[in-house]
């Protein structure tokens, strides 16, 4: 008999986000799968409970966080959340306090996406938070951590964003460039992402693990979709 698990997605509205919902809904080893939104979306994936919640008191819903894995796809864009500050709120301070109280549940594993590039010594803005981010969550001390570092995501979003839909389709037609050495740098699709997340969560090794763009691939490749 399979042992069925609980999960936790926030950032469930996002381009990674909602193909993950759409992978975890249609598995068996699923039964239950909470949402954590910041406005009131329509949810029709069936297994799935949605909570609109305010991140800014996220501790009120720390029941919520009684699962087995927590999938973290929170992020933002500097001319949405229109400051540096804002964005770090969304991108660290809101998935840093998810993570601290996801260990405070005793949850089982936490699934995290981070960027290429994340590094706290970097001279750009957008890869210093990434690194704080994996900073912190390797001074945690977390039981099992996966941080997923992919390259350019192709996939569709809510809003449109010229610059990232340009690069995406310079990028996905000349793939054949990005062999070898290169190959790390290809762009990903979203739904590949998701997939490795939900391998990933099936392993049973503890720890820290870290997985760039072509292990992302790898990882998602393991699996049928």
């Amino acid at each position: 008999m399979i042992n069925m698990k609980t999960a936790m997605v926030l950032g469930a509205t996002g381009v990674v986000g909602t193909q993950l919902v759409k992978q975890l809904s249609k598995s068996d080893i699923y039964k239950e799968i909470h949402l954590l939104t910041r406005r009131n979306v329509e949810i029709n994936e069936p297994n799935c409970m949605l909570h609109t919640v305010d991140f800014e008191r996220l501790s009120s819903f720390a029941h919520l966080f009684n699962v087995t894995d927590v999938f973290i796809c929170l992020g933002t864009t500097i001319k949405k959340a229109k400051s540096k500050e804002a964005f770090r709120k969304v991108d660290y301070d809101y998935l840093m306090e998810a993570a601290r109280i996801a260990k405070s549940c005793n949850v089982e594993k936490i699934l995290v996406i981070t960027a290429m590039g994340a590094n706290s010594k970097s001279a750009f803005f957008y890869s210093r938070v990434k690194g704080d981010v994996e900073d912190g969550l390797k001074q945690l001390g977390l039981k099992s951590v996966h941080i997923f570092r992919p390259s350019l995501l192709l996939g569709d979003r809510d809003e449109f964003r010229a610059g990232e839909k340009i690069s995406g389709l310079l990028i996905s037609t000349a793939q054949f460039i990005f062999i070898g050495p290169l190959r790390p740098y290809r762009a990903i699709e979203a739904k590949k992402v998701a997939a490795a997340m939900y391998a990933a969560a099936q392993t049973s090794t503890a720890g820290l693990h870290i997985h760039p763009s072509d292990d992302i691939e790898k990882l998602a490749d393991s699996i049928d979709q």
